[in-house]
């Protein structure tokens, strides 16, 4: 039987979840009509010919990202699987978010100055001292360090999720080096160029400016004051899963790509090496971990940053972003704490909700998760990206048994959070749409003032029913649009 010539108009049913796009089986979201309506008109060997000259775009210019799985010989590098149905927020929907991540990131911010010098919030118990300065994260080495403009976190990822009931909750704040910038560029860039009709149909607030935004908030935290500072980026290389999101940034912003061995530190000041000799660095935005930055400071082992940085970085002739330490904020255990440092340094309840969270170093929570663990999402506080996590409702008894065993070696290792009903959105296969949970990384930057670029990036999970939507696990992504009104 031959496939019909339009595309099947008949929605999925979306309960039990949220869904974006869809109320109900025979009802649409009044500001997704028109996307609907247009991909309802769409003739389905045409939209067949743009999916694939999607791809196609994406492998001639590279847009890669890079997987690793222990069940692989060798690292798979992959394209990042797109979906053309944008997601849409309307305005008044992401004034809200706009405000609570900014009131988030301002508190973070504070935080992180606190503990490396006064650390009140410690002395007066709002976070347990212990969780902070044992923690991996902490660098001791950044105790009564000056930070320019004090902003330790110059660009922030900041994990959204809904409810089954619609409302936003943060999942993760990715506070060290956040990937997946580059992507919400190039999805508005593929929507633009192969699904024109839609983009110029709709009011969507603008993002090309925002890359200028970043640049400037590099610009404000040079240590030397010049106008015209030198800045790189420090990229662990061609191996490493985000390259293509390195070489991008540098490329729109006109900064230096570089790799440790291009740098030198001379007299406490960092320089590129170059055909025409040598040049003073000012401002840093790396890409690798504190561990690796500097083998004299960190790791003795580490090939990948520059012997040297951290004394250049206290002699104030460099400036390093985001800075050393940061980790310790977007620790996953540190995060429950989030809405207290909201009210603490701020004086504000916060916005935007946590997820519940369990602390497992507590006794009687450790109890309660160990007696609901088949209903919990457990995750190893140091790691990001989907790694070291439990899905207990999708869990084997044998991965929940080896998880036990986990919590009850190293309770302060984890911590658990109530499985959400992820909202989902529908995404488009073999000219059908299929629903699909989504996360949101929004995208915050502080410079002058704080700002978050309008949308940030949808990811999906494209296995049918996995709530692990991680670009590193093999999760895609959507343009985010948000609307003008």
């Amino acid at each position: 039987m031959s496939k019909p010539e339009n595309l099947v108009t008949t929605p999925y049913d979306p309960r039990p979840f949220f869904d974006e796009m869809f109320v109900n089986s025979y009802s649409v979201r009044s500001h997704y009509q028109n996307v609907f309506l247009q991909f309802m008109s769409m003739k389905a060997g045409n939209l067949s010919k743009r999916q694939t000259a999607t791809m196609k775009r994406m492998m001639e210019e590279g847009i890669t990202f890079t997987l690793y799985s222990p069940d692989q010989a060798e690292a798979l590098e992959r394209t990042i699987p797109f979906d053309p149905i944008p997601r849409i927020i309307p305005r008044d929907e992401w004034l809200k978010l706009e405000r609570g991540l900014q009131q988030r990131v301002k508190a973070l911010n504070l935080f992180l100055k606190d503990i490396y010098h006064d650390q009140c919030i410690l002395k007066e118990g709002i976070i347990p001292r212990k969780m902070v300065l044992s923690n991996c994260y902490f660098r001791p080495e950044m105790m009564r360090l000056s930070i320019p403009n004090d902003v330790y976190v110059t660009v922030s990822g900041i994990d959204l999720i809904r409810d089954e009931h619609g409302e936003y909750f943060v999942l993760e704040d990715n506070l060290r080096s956040p990937s997946g910038f580059s992507y919400l560029y190039k999805s508005r860039s593929i929507m633009t160029h192969l699904f024109p009709e839609l983009v110029f149909s709709h009011s969507i607030q603008d993002i090309e400016h925002s890359l200028n935004v970043f640049l400037s908030a590099l610009r404000r935290l040079s240590p030397s004051g010049k106008s015209d500072p030198v800045i790189g980026l420090l990229t662990p290389g061609c191996y490493n899963s985000a390259y293509f999101e390195h070489t991008f940034l540098a490329q729109q912003m006109g900064i230096q790509l570089v790799e440790g061995h291009d740098l030198v530190v001379i007299d406490h000041k960092v320089y590129i090496r170059g055909i025409k000799g040598l040049r003073q660095i000012d401002v840093l935005y790396r890409r690798i971990d504190d561990d690796f930055l500097d083998p004299l400071a960190f790791d003795p082992n580490s090939m990948l940053g520059v012997a040297g940085i951290m004394n250049a970085y206290r002699a104030g002739n460099i400036n390093i972003v985001n800075a050393p330490g940061t980790g310790v904020a977007d620790d996953k255990a540190i995060y429950a704490y989030v809405p207290d440092m909201i009210r603490y340094y701020l004086n504000e309840e916060p916005i935007l909700n946590n997820v519940p969270t369990y602390i497992l170093s507590r006794p009687e929570e450790r109890d309660h998760v160990l007696q609901h663990l088949d209903e919990m999402v457990v995750k190893e506080t140091s790691l990001s990206g989907g790694y070291g996590m439990l899905i207990g409702p999708s869990a084997s008894e044998s991965e929940l048994a080896d998880f036990r065993l986990k919590i009850i070696a190293n309770p302060e290792r984890y911590i658990a959070q109530p499985t959400i009903q992820l909202s989902r959105a529908p995404v488009m296969l073999d000219g059908q749409m299929a629903a699909r949970h989504i996360d949101l990384r929004a995208f915050v930057i502080a410079g002058e003032s704080i700002q978050v670029i309008p949308g940030g990036l949808t990811r999906v999970a494209l296995k049918e029913g996995s709530l692990v939507v991680n670009s590193s696990q093999g999760g895609g992504c959507k343009d985010t649009w948000v609307t003008h009104s």
